[in-house]
């Protein structure tokens, strides 16, 4: 099932799920008891939202050999977390913006779990039981200031520099899924997920050992090779296969 967060002309954001071309409304909770309302509103009349209002976002680094190789960085025997800000999520649709401060903003494609429900010291073996399902993100990076800066928060947390979505989808198989990114329609990363250094449920371990998981927090579970610099007037799509694609253009902020 494909869950999805969305505003109908000028009424509150709410969540529904998709039936081919329809949405339909939820009563309740994504994350607890929910029903689901016929599914009649055609899609393309809704404004589709960023799925999730997570808590906190976490991110990993150097998941992918190759990526870590065109950085010159080496892969390293635990995963390398870092957080985003909730201020920083863009919608599916929406601009990324280039700040002033940075001369090299770059996109980084990613498959990124969500968490349904909460969880402390989770192991592997549990992991998919905490998984809500799985969106598209966007790890949008000023890689001159991540670089300048040693820590990474500025370089990451720049407002408009979280899209993902545009949906959450309960059913995905993320075991080996192709994730690509193309820039004005040329391609720029390619890769499977089944080439992750650290697979999610080994992710979801390791975070839940640092911190409390909370129901919609997001796992952005790193990038393949091939990053590359956005300008303005492009338009970044970020694909993976049986997953969707989720699409924003890029505009100097002003």
């Amino acid at each position: 099932m494909r869950l999805v967060r969305y505003q109908l002309k000028n009424e509150p954001a709410c969540y529904g799920w998709i039936l081919e071309d329809k949405v339909g409304p939820i009563q309740g909770s994504i994350y607890g008891e929910y029903r689901r309302m016929e599914a009649k509103i055609q899609l393309s009349n809704v404004h589709l939202l960023a799925p999730a209002q997570p808590s906190k976002i976490i991110c990993i680094g150097r998941n992918y050999a190759e990526h870590a190789k065109e950085q010159n960085a080496e892969v390293l025997n635990v995963p390398l977390l870092f957080l985003k800000p909730p201020s920083a999520i863009l919608d599916p649709g929406d601009p990324i913006l280039l700040p002033r401060q940075s001369k090299q903003v770059e996109h980084e494609a990613e498959l990124v779990a969500v968490i349904g429900k909460r969880g402390r010291a989770v192991t592997a073996e549990q992991a998919s039981e905490y998984i809500l399902g799985y969106t598209i993100g966007n790890d949008v990076t000023a890689r001159d200031l991540q670089r300048a800066d040693g820590q990474w928060t500025r370089g990451k947390g720049f407002d408009t520099f979280c899209p993902f979505g545009p949906w959450i989808d309960t059913e995905f198989d993320a075991s080996d899924a192709l994730i690509t990114c193309k820039v004005n329609g040329q391609p720029r990363q390619m890769a499977s997920t089944r080439d992750l250094v650290f697979n999610v449920t080994t992710l979801v371990a390791f975070i839940s050992s640092v911190m409390t998981l909370e129901p919609g927090d997001l796992i952005f579970t790193g990038t393949p090779a091939g990053v590359g610099p956005l300008e303005a007037g492009d338009t970044v799509e970020v694909e993976i296969e049986g997953l969707g694609r989720l699409s924003n253009p890029v505009a100097a902020q002003v």
